[in-house]
């Protein structure tokens, strides 16, 4: 089977030229793909605690750390402890943050405009409907394989 007709080269190259083309239309606004998808997690109205960004965007919790300062040392965010509860910090839009936070959500909206028009809704659905099996199979996989490596740690 050659690489081209794998289903994960596919899925990956696919994503590769979509996350291209997000920075580059990113960079113009001297942010990057991955600031756009941290900043449209966070309410632009409320705020969002700090321990909810790092599931929604995939990041694990040193990275959303180092990405939190990077983005209150660039003016895009502020934090604020709860002030009931110490513990929790809640993470807040600055007006610079809101505008960015704005071009990304533009530049999503356009490009799945951009699908939309040009994908068939019944392509469309089929594909959602296919993404989200793969998606079921995988983690499926994962968790039997973890249940395996648990059943092989324990003792005789």
């Amino acid at each position: 089977m050659k690489r081209e007709e794998t289903v994960d080269y596919q899925i990956k190259a696919c994503w590769h030229a979509i996350s291209r083309m997000y920075n580059g239309e990113a960079a113009q606004h001297d942010f990057t793909m991955a600031i756009g998808h941290v900043l449209l997690t966070i309410d632009a109205e409320k705020g969002t605690p700090a321990t909810h960004i790092g599931p929604l965007v995939g990041l694990e919790s040193r990275s959303l750390t180092r990405m939190l300062r990077t983005l209150e040392e660039d003016g895009l965010i502020y934090r604020e402890t709860n002030a009931r509860d110490k513990r929790f910090v809640n993470v807040f839009l600055t007006e610079s943050g809101k505008d960015k936070r704005e071009i990304a959500r533009r530049t999503v909206r356009e490009f799945n405009f951009m699908i939309r028009n040009n994908i068939p809704s019944e392509k469309l659905d089929i594909f959602f409907d296919v993404v989200q099996q793969i998606t079921k199979l995988v983690e499926q996989r994962r968790t039997l394989q973890s249940s395996e490596l648990m059943e092989t740690d324990l003792p005789e």
